[in-house]
């Protein structure tokens, strides 16, 4: 499955800032743009993983669930 996001990295003195676009709150930084990078990308999978949580909270129990593959 592949997962594409966009990545907006700025600097900021001596550190490198980076946030994604499409997953709110998502921030990552690093002193070099490889370590912001890194950074993002764990930041945008502990965020998607706590919101698949959530929301599975509020699923019925007789409701289908199956994974769809989008792109």
């Amino acid at each position: 499955m592949k997962n594409e996001f966009t990545a907006v990295f700025e600097r900021d003195g001596d550190w490198f800032i980076g946030y994604c676009l499409e997953v709110p709150g998502a921030n990552g930084q690093g002193r070099t743009i490889e370590e912001c990078r890194q950074s993002l990308m764990e930041a945008i999978e502990l965020i998607l993983e706590d919101r698949r949580e959530e929301a599975k909270k509020s699923i019925p129990e007789d409701a289908i669930q199956e994974m769809v593959l989008v792109g």
